[in-house]
């Protein structure tokens, strides 16, 4: 196994491993399968936390745009205290207290009664009051009558903001699923390797053995028996490299499920992805029906829709009705009542324009949002042959890394026989052997990229769940040890 392979693993190990690490689950030292994992990975991702906040939001906006068609109620009290002589003057008459010697009246029957002129006399009840005092309650009632199509467009925006959010909800928890499935995954790979590692020792030891014989025989030099334990030690650092890349797969899946990473966790069976159902022809169509980044994407242009409605609202008038109950008092009480009822209609004929400029901002984000969204389908049709395409050639490279593991095994027990027999060389015999361990970590990569590229497939399609992944069938595990047993003893 080559220097370069844990590398290149390693690469697509921590790919998965880039989400927050933070809150503490409890996960306990028993198995965790892979949809405990999932649900691990559920609870602590701030990405899917930031949606459900989104969610939030958007029901708050249509309860507040359904709320704005509803009466709004006021209630209010105050008081005052004024010698002002209109506002006095006004709060007598509210309080059903004023008399005529707040006109002046006296004033006038004095002047007439010592035959003076009462006209240029000025009333001085009427212009320099004394101060009133006044408790004012009031509540009162307004009801938008007609409002141009604002309100609607409001209650649009925030209905198709909250479907865009909870599409949001859907793509954010199929993300969590892939890098879960790369985490996990990836510490079965990291673990495939390992093994690999073991039986190269397990070759070199017995290429040692071999050679230790036949040079104590005459049959071989001594540096052949230094170069069989050169290349055995270089195995066991092989096998160093295996055993911190599988800690380094397992730190990755600590930081996907956000769990410390002293925690202990003992992984249940190896998963596989299914393939979806259909023909790649009806893919492509399933895809940007049901992608749910697609739909949160086509919900926003929903949105702008709305938010245009609302800005060409302002061009039309808007019409409200109002009811009014008011008391006032020049003590604490409820005594002197009105009441006041009325429309109005509002309509703004010019305001620089500032209505048409701000239509023409939503009509332009709209146009953005079309433009994002086309640009998303044209993607994601070709996400959609790319990764059907990379599975179908995955799965065609396992067929052909296990053909190529079986020609090589046999390669290697052919070129070691010679070699004990004293035909062939010992960096024939290493030369194989490096054939057999590149063959079997290939093979690897290839059952890895598999499981991947039909998860990515899934993706695209919005139809990465759950029941799209299914634990390995132990036959299926008992059958790829035996081979594994088989090739080890071919080996000796």
């Amino acid at each position: 196994m080559t220097d370069s392979l844990p590398r290149r693993v390693r690469a697509g190990l921590l790919t998965g491993a880039c989400l927050f690490f933070g809150g503490i689950a409890v996960v306990h030292a028993e198995t965790l399968d892979f949809r405990q994992a999932v649900d691990v990975a559920l609870k602590q991702n701030p990405d899917l936390l930031g949606v459900q906040a989104q969610m939030a939001q958007a029901r708050a906006g249509i309860n507040q745009a359904e709320g704005a068609r509803l009466p709004k109620i006021t209630l209010s009290a105050g008081v005052t205290r004024t010698n002002d002589a209109l506002n006095a003057f006004g709060l007598k008459l509210s309080q059903r207290q004023a008399t005529f010697n707040d006109f002046g009246a006296g004033d006038f029957l004095g002047a007439l009664q010592t035959g003076g002129n009462p006209l240029p006399i000025a009333p001085g009840n009427l212009n320099h009051p004394g101060a009133v005092n006044n408790f004012n309650t009031r509540i009162q009632a307004e009801l938008p009558l007609y409002t141009g199509g604002k309100l609607e467009g409001y209650l649009q925006q925030a209905r198709a903001m909250l479907a865009a959010a909870q599409a949001g909800d859907q793509a954010a928890r199929q993300q969590i699923i892939y890098h879960t499935l790369q985490a996990y995954d990836g510490v079965y790979t990291a673990r495939a390797f390992k093994g690999v590692a073991a039986k190269a020792i397990e070759a070199s030891q017995s290429q040692v053995k071999t050679v230790d014989s036949l040079f104590k025989q005459g049959v071989v030099v001594k540096s052949d028996l230094l170069s069989a334990q050169v290349h055995l030690e270089d195995m066991k650092l092989q096998q160093d490299q295996a055993a911190n890349m599988e800690a380094q797969a397992m730190d990755a899946l600590h930081v996907v499920l956000g769990v410390p990473l002293n925690q202990p966790i003992t992984l249940g069976p190896e998963v596989t992805v299914k393939l979806p159902d259909g023909d790649p022809d009806s893919w492509v169509g399933q895809a940007m029906a049901r992608n749910p980044q697609i739909q949160a994407l086509q919900h926003q242009i929903a949105a702008a829709n709305g938010k245009i409605e609302a800005a060409r609202a302002d061009r039309y008038p808007q019409i409200g009705a109002m009811a009014r109950f008011d008391t006032n008092d020049p003590n604490l009480g409820f005594e002197s009542h009105s009441y006041t009822v009325g429309a109005q209609l509002n309509w703004t004929v010019f305001d620089g324009g500032v209505t048409r400029n701000a239509i023409d901002q939503a009509v332009a984000q709209r146009m953005e949002l079309q433009a994002k969204l086309q640009s998303a389908l044209n993607q994601l049709g070709m996400q959609v042959q790319d990764s059907y395409r990379k599975a179908l050639e995955a799965a065609n490279q396992v067929k052909t890394r296990e053909l190529a593991v079986q020609q090589a095994e046999e390669a290697a027990r052919i070129v070691t026989r010679r070699y004990a027999d004293g035909v062939g060389t010992l960096v024939e015999v290493q030369g194989a052997q490096a054939q057999l361990d590149k063959a079997r970590a290939d093979l690897i990569l290839a059952k890895q990229q598999v499981n991947l590229q039909r998860a990515a497939l899934r993706l695209a399609l919005g139809d990465l769940t759950l029941d799209a992944i299914e634990p390995v069938k132990p036959q299926a595990q008992l059958a790829a040890a035996g081979s594994a047993a088989q090739a080890t003893a071919s080996n000796h």
